[in-house]
């Protein structure tokens, strides 16, 4: 079962972040009462209106404590994905469609999924407002349900195969379209982008299928035997420690590297104050021109890093040659030019993403014709992440005064990005800075 993590705002795209931001939510009130309330609400009046269902087979007590017990301990267990986790109840849900009446299934699926949140209700690690969250969850229930109820035969039969597989496919549906409209209400997700976030979750749930059939038939008159299903509850709550030590791993080097991108940051607004501020000025551009051009995670993350670093090797330029209030001459220019080649010699001693990072720095300053420094690279040649770093530095740096200049007007600078599409610049990179800026 997939189930939405309890987010409250927009958050960034990639999937470390979303985990990061996903977890330190976690205990805030939830914002946007408006969609979980509804949905929740909704959810609520269908389970007890389920229960005016016929009952097409008896509730046996022992069998409604095994499969609340079981679903809530498997309920424990999740694996994060981005804004979503998966939680390993098929198995446990699936066999309920034959050890309980259909009629009862949506509201033991969202009694079991609140008693799996009590320890985290007392130790604080949820916000008791969070809790319609999981009523919105619950929804998958409903559809599979309603398909046992109307097309299964009372007990597991074989011939009915073709009906289990109709009802997980029903399930999976509600399950993505709950999903979807979470993340289009939170997230402004598309179907697609959704889709790619929520592959994950739901293969968890179709592999765990297949296994809640062979219990079903084992459990039917042993509702016990359901209890079988634990030692390998306890092989998915070893890979989830697991997982969740590589997530937590892969956010704190991912911390890491964004803490020494900002140290070399202060670095160089320490030596250069104008090349420092200038430099965090061309982030906000950069990404926001990345997100119109529809980078992904990781490239978006590059842009930004390379945008941050771009001017990392003017440390160590004579600093009389950075502070010179005048144009410079041909041998200092020589000297400035060095800035890319050294700023990448600097990024990869330090390794890792910062040198990947270092790559691009050094293709900040070539031109789409070939007429840039320091390789003479032109047109798609220049790395996407470069392109865009030098369209937003020759902007910022027009919009910025200097103490041999001031800075030029909107309108100027406007129409020196245009005539400059196509020779200096990538002209779909300045079509979307200037979309950025709505100019």
């Amino acid at each position: 079962m997939t189930a939405a993590s309890p987010t409250a705002s927009a958050a960034p795209l990639d999937d470390d972040a979303l985990i990061e931001y996903s977890r330190a939510t976690a205990s805030e009130p939830l914002a946007r009462r408006d969609w979980t309330g509804w949905l929740a609400a909704a959810f609520v009046l269908v389970a007890l209106a389920a229960l005016a269902l016929p009952a097409h087979r008896s509730l046996s007590p022992v069998a409604l404590v095994v499969c609340v017990v079981c679903y809530a301990l498997c309920a424990r267990v999740t694996f994060e994905f981005g804004t979503a986790f998966a939680i390993p109840t098929e198995a446990v849900f699936v066999a309920m469609w034959f050890l309980l009446p259909s009629r009862v299934l949506p509201i033991v699926i969202l009694g079991s999924l609140l008693l799996a949140q009590v320890p985290d209700l007392v130790r604080r690690r949820i916000a008791p407002d969070r809790l319609p969250l999981f009523a919105v969850s619950s929804w998958f229930s409903v559809a599979p349900a309603l398909v046992v109820f109307l097309l299964a035969p009372r007990q597991p039969e074989w011939r009915a195969l073709p009906v289990y597989a109709l009802a997980l496919v029903a399930q999976l549906a509600t399950d993505f379209g709950i999903g979807f409209l979470l993340a289009r209400a939170v997230f402004g997700s598309s179907p697609l982008e959704h889709l790619r976030s929520s592959v994950g979750t739901l293969a968890v749930d179709v592999l765990l299928a297949p296994l809640g059939v062979l219990v079903a038939f084992a459990s039917f008159d042993h509702p016990l035997a359901l209890l079988l299903v634990l030692p390998v509850l306890v092989m998915f709550a070893t890979f989830a420690k697991e997982r969740q030590h590589r997530v937590d791993n892969a956010l704190e080097l991912s911390t890491a590297y964004r803490g020494t991108a900002m140290l070399l940051g202060d670095v160089i607004e320490a030596d250069d104050a104008y090349t420092g501020s200038h430099s965090r000025d061309v982030v906000d551009l950069v990404v926001s021109v990345a997100d119109v051009l529809g980078l992904d995670a990781a490239a978006r993350r590059q842009a930004e890093f390379t945008a941050l670093l771009h001017d990392v090797g003017k440390v160590k330029v004579p600093s009389e040659i950075i502070n010179k209030p005048g144009p410079l001459d041909d041998d200092e220019w020589e000297i400035m030019k060095r800035h890319t080649v050294l700023g990448q010699q600097m990024l990869e001693q330090i390794g890792g993403l910062l040198g990947d990072v270092g790559r691009l720095v050094r293709s900040c300053h070539e031109r789409w014709d070939g007429g840039g420094y320091p390789d003479g690279l032109s047109g798609e040649d220049i790395p996407l992440a470069a392109r865009i770093v030098c369209c937003c530095d020759a902007w910022s740096a027009m919009r910025t005064d200097r103490s041999y200049r001031k800075a030029l007007p909107v309108e100027a600078a406007v129409a020196e990005l245009r005539a400059c599409a196509g020779t200096h610049f990538d002209p779909r990179v300045v079509d979307a800075l200037l979309r950025v800026l709505a100019v």
